[in-house]
């Protein structure tokens, strides 16, 4: 008689050749079960199930199969291949030199996860550690692979995973996480590596993928951290499970590291998909041909990890990421502010009001004196001439508020000709269209940023909504309507019978321009201004049929375009300003499908604001300057663009929070915090990136505290994005005891809306908005303040807000004398909404 011998299993040893007798192996918590068994390949997780309400869920696929990269030689970093629109050319193509570097990175063997030898194995030998922990062991030719695996004790629906690499031989090694589960792609709800996709189909166009994240990447992508919001790749499945995997926050890379800029350090690659290209959320540590992947034998890497699988959707499982392992609210904690927002709205009104410092030029066209900005930023054809303006809402805003002459007689005249001026006049198809945001004095012509092209959202932008905004405050302004309805009309004759637009117009053909990418952009919006100003009903219906078809295509599917030309329109913050103009068009039809539109839409936008790495209190230092870690944080501010070769790749965030007012309306809607710990976060303490001189914060992270720069028409969107939080968070907190009318969001840049051309509410008194810096001191830069004069011109509201986390002493002094002589007699009401 022949014996079949086996290890026989006792706790607490090894199992390590297969036996028909051999116990499973089992991990079980409040919210998940799993359960690994012994075969002739190795231990397979055979049944992996999520407590979803009072019942348990299977997973329909699951796996425990693990997966070795090895090369003996540093993978190559060149393009692996060309690849094409879905129009059949080379993409992105060569004019587009500001993505060129990033694209090719993109496409190496490494980011396609070709490169190295990919070796997939179950592990051999098994062990029951403890009731909450196992540990498995498997060794291959090039490397001994050990993992463990133990159940969260805080987290019920996470389980921890530590793997440790010793390599046996010399050469380059990363190892993927385990796949514990794959989704079909018939199964699949939604997929997202936030900050660079989301969506809930697979695309078959990788370059339309890949690029703008229209549709799921069908290849097994490599990501990078340096454009990744949440580190948490993730797959929801149509039963209402999402998995997700999150690295440890040690592993994550410090985009500053003592006094350096490591923006573009690569340490962990996330992925939605593993080696097989299966739908699974996949991390690789380390990075295949990045330093810490060069080991020699015996040189032991360990990591950790873990999967999270929740009952709930993608948007529960990046709270839990941001919230639970990225600390978010305790670091918005460290947040203390060395200049109010307030002051820094009057500091900015001088800097806008020299034309010196906000390099203000007026040049003659067309028998008109038109005035705006110097541009020094990218423009194609530009000669260091281009001029632009940017936010016509605070524009106007600020001169109705402080009443300042060099505004009213120096500044704005000539901002409404250079705006009447950019709209075509000349009969033909481009009649009542843009001629381009930007102006070339020396050439005298306007032009769009990266070419001779007539964009539709160019319309809404630089037409509708800054003549809208422009119309609050002089709607007795007529000529101005016709240019208005000019714009109108154009956008009424060129939207499409779906309700859609396309992307541009060939200015010299007339022909259709980016064939491959739809206008998933808020161009509807231009219609909705059209109707609140004009108040013709076809405007309305115009603006709802564009909004039902960008409703379908694009916050359903998750698929959005950006509006920087330069960047070939790389997803950007025109999806925060989506949200808002879906939310504008709800508070006039009352129709609900557009207010969860635009909460779903802003959700989305959550995954452009970056939760890691976590802020801490050690010290960097910046340009000679000593700073704490918090004060230079990445977490919490958004970027310009992201994805692929958005300019976060190269730059990082942006200090150009728009969606902050928004956030906290949305938190003022829907409770959820996020909105509101994000919007203060990146509004609270920045004070690393602003210029002491002008007040005026740099636009790039990587800029630091170098101010303006080439950028000094920011200024206006910094006081309007200022302003619109600031009046936000005193609604939220007063309980709409404070509330006043919002105009029309600004352009391009995100939903940051005007205020000051009609009276506000405050304590059931009429009161307008008012900018005055010498009525009202404060002692301490963390409390804001928010002037307001009655409509009788007897009262002065001064509405306090604390903008940090903790409890705020300081000493209000209010100059009475200065507002006396302004008033023959004159009260005063000091309103906390400190909360």
């Amino acid at each position: 008689m022949k014996f079949k011998f086996a290890y026989i299993f006792f706790f607490g040893f090894w199992i390590d050749t297969f036996s028909q007798s051999s116990k499973p192996l089992v991990l079980e918590s409040q919210s998940v079960k799993m359960r690994w068994e012994n075969s002739a390949q190795g231990w397979q997780l055979k049944m992996l199930s999520v407590k979803k309400g009072q019942k348990w869920t299977n997973i329909k696929v699951p796996s425990g199969e693990n997966t070795l990269l090895y090369t003996a030689e540093k993978p190559s970093d060149k393009p692996e291949q060309v690849l094409k629109s879905i129009t059949g050319e080379e993409f992105p193509g060569p004019k587009y030199h500001y993505q060129s570097k990033w694209w090719a990175e993109s496409i190496s063997p490494v980011s396609l996860n070709t490169a190295g030898k990919a070796v997939h194995f179950f592990a051999k030998k098994g062990q029951q550690i403890s009731e909450n922990t196992l540990t498995f062991e498997h060794e291959t030719e090039a490397a001994k692979v050990t993992t463990e695996w133990s159940i969260d004790p805080k987290f019920s629906t996470d389980i921890i995973v530590k793997q440790t690499l010793t390599p046996k031989t010399a050469g380059y090694f990363s190892l993927a996480t385990p796949t514990v589960a794959s989704v079909s792609e018939a199964d699949m709800a939604w997929a997202s590596v936030p900050g660079y996709f989301q969506g809930n189909y697979i695309q078959p166009n990788f370059a339309l993928a890949y690029a703008y994240g229209h549709g799921v990447p069908a290849l097994p992508a490599v990501y990078r951290e340096r454009s990744a919001s949440t580190l948490s790749p993730l797959v929801t499945s149509k039963n209402g499970i999402t998995i997700s995997v999150i690295p440890d926050p040690a592993l994550c890379r410090d985009p500053w590291k003592k006094d350096q800029n490591t923006h573009q350090n690569w340490n962990i690659g996330l992925s939605h998909k593993n080696r097989r290209s299966q739908l699974s959320p996949t991390l690789y540590y380390p990075v295949l041909g990045e330093p810490k992947s060069a080991l020699k034998a015996g040189q032991v890497v360990t990591y950790s990890f873990r999967y999270s699988l929740i009952d709930g959707d993608w948007f529960r499982a990046i709270n839990h990421a941001a919230y639970d392992i990225y600390q978010l609210k305790e670091t918005l904690a460290l947040r203390q502010s060395k200049q109010s927002l307030t002051d820094r709205i009057q500091k900015m009104h001088h800097y806008l009001t020299d034309p010196k410092t906000s390099l203000w030029n007026i040049e003659e066209y067309q028998g008109l004196q038109i005035g705006a900005q110097s541009y020094l930023g990218g423009v194609v054809g530009s000669n260091k001439d281009a001029m632009k303006n940017s936010d016509y809402g605070a524009m106007w805003m600020l001169a109705k508020a402080t009443n300042d002459s060099l505004l009213t007689k120096n500044v704005l005249p000539y901002a409404l000709n250079f705006k009447v001026m950019q709209q075509i006049f000349d009969e033909g198809f481009f009649k009542g269209a843009l001629a381009g945001q930007y102006y070339l004095a020396k050439s005298k012509r306007f032009t769009e940023e990266w070419g001779e092209v007539v964009e539709p959202i160019a319309v809404t932008y630089y037409t509708m909504l800054d003549i809208g905004n422009i119309l609050l405050f002089e709607p007795n302004n007529h000529p101005l309507k016709e240019r208005l309805r000019a714009g109108a009309e154009w956008l009424l004759n060129n939207q499409k019978p779906n309700g859609s637009w396309v992307v541009a117009y060939d200015r010299k053909t007339e022909q259709e321009a980016f064939k491959d990418i739809q206008d998933v952009r808020p161009t509807f919006y231009g219609l909705l201004v059209a109707y609140r100003m004009l108040k013709e009903p076809k405007y309305l219906v115009a603006a709802q049929k564009g909004a039902d078809w960008f409703v379908k295509n694009a916050v359903k599917t998750g698929s959005f375009l950006g509006v920087c030309g330069d960047a070939r329109y790389a997803p950007d913050f025109a999806t925060a300003q989506a949200a808002q103009a879906l939310l504008d068009l709800y508070d006039i039809t009352n129709d609900a499908k557009y207010k969860n539109a635009a909460i779903t839409a802003a959700k989305v936008y959550t995954a452009s604001i970056y939760t890691h790495p976590i802020p801490n209190r050690s010290l960097k230092t910046i340009n000679g300057t000593q700073r704490e870690d918090w004060e230079i944080s990445q977490a919490g501010l958004s970027f310009e663009h992201g994805g692929i070769f958005g300019s976060s790749n190269t730059h990082g965030p942006i200090q150009l929070a728009s969606h902050a007012g928004l956030f906290i309306r949305m938190y003022q809607l829907t409770k959820e915090p996020i909105f509101a710990d994000m919007a203060r976060s990146a509004a609270w303490g920045r004070d690393a990136f602003v210029d002491a001189k002008t007040s005026v914060a740099s636009y790039y992270w990587n800029a630091m505290s170098r101010g303006a720069g080439p950028y000094p028409h920011h200024a206006w969107w910094q006081i309007g994005w200022l302003t619109d939080y600031l009046m936000s968070e005193a609604e939220l907190r007063s309980g709409g005891q404070v509330k006043f009318p919002r105009g029309f969001v600004t352009p391009k840049v995100g939903p940051h809306q005007s205020y000051g051309f009609a009276p506000g509410v405050i304590n059931g008194q009429k009161a307008w908005l008012k900018i005055d810096e010498d009525l009202v001191q404060i002692d301490n830069p963390t409390v804001d303040y928010l002037l307001a004069e009655s409509e009788k011109k007897d009262t002065l509201f001064v509405i306090l807000l604390n903008n940090r986390l903790q409890t705020t002493n300081f000493q209000i002094t209010i100059n009475r004398k200065s507002y006396k002589k302004q008033l023959a007699s004159a009260g005063f009401e000091v309103m906390m909404v400190a909360k």
